[in-house]
């Protein structure tokens, strides 16, 4: 099982999260990319933590939108979405090259992830600027969602993700954060649904229904209060259940 957190997401003089000790938990770190979050400096820094520990680095791609944390849909030309994508992932590659590492996967962030769940027109865009820039990368996304289809349309590897500190709708996407139970709080519960995702195959939406759910990564977000206590407890909880944690992208995408 791979445990993967948002990283990289503060600006400037403007934090969010503990970084070095989030790498040192985590088997897979989204990396900001700069569009809704992240600068240079930031992106660097963190693909060096994470090339220090032997943390897989995936391009967590988002909109262009700063000041809203990439979280406010944007109705983008495709084409225009596409090329953003590449900008952003090529960008945080140049950053872990340096490093002595890769971008090793793909994950798009908040309102593009949740968008590219339905939107075809959005989840193929994404798809596209992933397989012309390298079709070897996997894509990191919701089961069932529209891009996990168009990225395996287009022939790219698919790993589908749950979220322990997500609310779930009763048709397996997730709450809005606009609406109650779009976030779990309370530490035993995120580890208690956290095994039983990736040991049980369910998860219960926000009805009480118990829906399956079949993943191969689990996501604790950076932002999450006190988020590294509850990564480490996640940690230790899937350990102890069996599951060996490692990162789902093949090893051999990493440089030695």
């Amino acid at each position: 099982m791979d445990l993967n957190s948002d990283l990289g997401e503060g600006f400037g003089r403007w934090t969010l999260g503990d970084d070095d000790a989030l790498l040192a938990i985590v088997t897979s770190a989204n990396v900001a990319c700069g569009f809704h979050a992240g600068d240079p400096t930031t992106m660097r820094r963190v693909c060096a933590g994470a090339a220090a520990q032997g943390v897989a680095v995936g391009a967590q791609v988002g909109y262009r939108d700063l000041a809203g944390f990439g979280r406010r849909r944007i109705d983008y030309d495709p084409g225009e979405l596409t090329d953003d994508v590449l900008y952003q992932l090529a960008a945080l590659d140049g950053f872990c090259r340096v490093a002595g590492t890769r971008v090793t996967y793909v994950k798009p962030h908040g309102a593009l992830y949740n968008t590219a769940v339905r939107d075809e027109a959005q989840a193929a865009a994404v798809a596209r600027a992933v397989a012309e820039y390298d079709p070897t990368l996997p894509v990191l996304g919701l089961p069932g969602s529209a891009l996990l289809r168009c990225a395996a349309e287009v022939g790219l590897r698919t790993v589908a993700e749950g979220f322990a500190d997500r609310g779930y709708a009763p048709d397996g996407t997730l709450v809005s954060r606009r609406d109650p139970g779009a976030l779990v709080t309370d530490p035993d519960e995120v580890v208690a649904r956290a095994l039983r995702m990736a040991v049980g195959g369910e998860v219960v939406a926000v009805n009480g229904a118990s829906l399956p759910i079949a993943i191969d990564s689990l996501c604790v977000h950076g932002d999450t209060p006190g988020a590294v206590a509850l990564a480490s407890r996640l940690r230790t909880a899937l350990t102890e259940a069996g599951l060996a944690l490692a990162p789902f992208a093949p090893g051999d995408l990493l440089r030695p």
